[in-house]
């Protein structure tokens, strides 16, 4: 049996490439810095946790992220949003498989836990985010062909959009998070921290 991996969607860490929409209000500078600090505190998080495997899933493909020695690396590959999570869920095998996005503060060890136990009696998993789409997707062996077809990417209608793909499987979600994207985000994000 394939083991549990986690698969952390992160953009190598490039100034004026990574969180773009939070940059235009906050710089480019100050957008790579919260970038390299929500992903090296969420991967050594994940990879403290002996349970399940961390790698790092990279766009652009060969795409280099220094300070996190020891941590696999696989490319993201081509296409749009859904392709290239399909195949990066799909790298493990027929084994339980999550992805979990590198800009959620919240998130931890803990979600991956929650999300592995989930996947022990459903189908998929879900970690909806305030803003209607996902932080993280899961799946167990019996994956359903295409998982995102159809997916409105970066509205509101992600999740649901997503879901739609699943009809008559078990489908389970985990807590609503808030991921950071806009300035707007990264205020409620301070807030519930301070």
């Amino acid at each position: 049996m394939a083991r549990d991996t986690v698969y952390v969607f992160t953009r190598a860490p490039r100034l004026g490439r990574v969180k773009r929409r939070l940059a235009h209000f906050i710089g480019d500078r100050a957008a790579l810095r919260f970038h390299l600090a929500t992903l090296h505190r969420l991967v050594r998080a994940l990879a403290r946790d002996r349970r399940f495997r961390t790698v790092l899933a990279v766009t652009p493909d060969g795409g280099h992220i220094a300070g996190l020695p020891g941590i696999a690396r696989i490319g993201q590959g081509s296409g749009d949003l859904g392709a290239r999570m399909a195949r990066v869920l799909n790298h493990n095998g027929r084994g339980r498989a999550v992805i979990i996005g590198s800009d959620i503060p919240a998130a931890g060890a803990a979600d991956l836990r929650a999300a592995f136990r989930a996947l022990g009696r459903a189908d998929a998993v879900f970690g909806p985010a305030t803003d209607g789409g996902y932080w993280l997707v899961g799946f167990s062996p019996r994956r359903v062909a295409q998982p995102f077809a159809q997916v409105r990417w970066s509205t509101a209608d992600a999740l649901a959009d997503t879901l739609a793909n699943f009809p008559h499987r078990r489908v389970a979600r985990l807590r609503t998070l808030q991921d950071v994207d806009t300035a707007a985000d990264l205020v409620v994000v301070s807030q519930k921290n301070s």
